[in-house]
């Protein structure tokens, strides 16, 4: 979380149509932080974007697309909510329709348990690609935990929560196994301030990913 995977996003999506071309952005319908059909990112992007349920077959959702306008690219954001029926159907829009796919989401969700969307992901792609962050201890942040108040790690409830982004902290592996596992309480991190007085980020950002089909 909070590592710039949706500033990626929209960037891409800029960069298409900067020459000329047109991307296809798909955003899950739970996602409604911003409303329903937008994605967008900490920093202010955003973009118009078609909402899927587990429901929706993508391929086809593509595919309609083609009878009214060239599609270049699918961008999927928050692809971790993909169902695995999902993810082979956009192995198939690459495979059948020619259209490259970028997925962006998270691996593992606050229990260290992949959520479907990445694991089939993690399978299928052609190539994986890491978006690095650090974790407060200064190792590379590749988990994230849900705390309580008092910062100490929530073991049980919903592997999907929209929202309370302050309840979740990414961590490294090991700083992960100390919270989760060894029950120790987080570590909360100030802003730093910088010498012209601007706040820096609130906290570490865990590690996400493209997925590229």
């Amino acid at each position: 979380m909070n590592a710039g995977k949706t500033t990626i996003l929209l960037q891409s999506a800029h960069n298409y149509r900067e020459r000329g071309l047109t991307p296809m952005l798909f955003t899950p319908k739970l996602d409604d932080r911003y409303g329903e059909g937008w994605i967008k990112s900490r920093i202010g992007l955003q973009a118009k974007a078609t909402i899927f349920t587990t429901q929706d077959d993508l391929f086809e959702l593509t595919r309609m697309q083609l009878d009214d306008r060239n599609i270049h690219c699918v961008l999927v954001d928050e692809s971790q909510f993909l169902s695995r029926d999902q993810v082979y159907q956009l192995t198939e829009v690459v495979d059948r329709l020619d259209i490259p796919v970028l997925c962006f989401g998270l691996r593992t969700d606050f229990q260290g348990e992949l959520f479907e969307g990445s694991k089939y992901l993690l399978a299928w792609a052609d190539e994986l690609s890491e978006i690095k962050t650090i974790c407060h201890t200064g190792r590379k942040a590749n988990m994230v935990v849900r705390v309580d108040d008092d910062g100490y790690a929530l073991k049980e409830g919903a592997q999907v929560e929209i929202g309370g982004n302050e309840r979740y902290v990414s961590v490294s592996r090991a700083e992960f196994k100390n919270v989760f596992v060894g029950g120790r309480r987080i570590k909360f991190i100030e802003p730093v301030e910088s010498e012209a007085g601007e706040s820096g980020t609130t906290g570490p950002e865990s590690s996400e990913s493209d997925s590229l089909l």
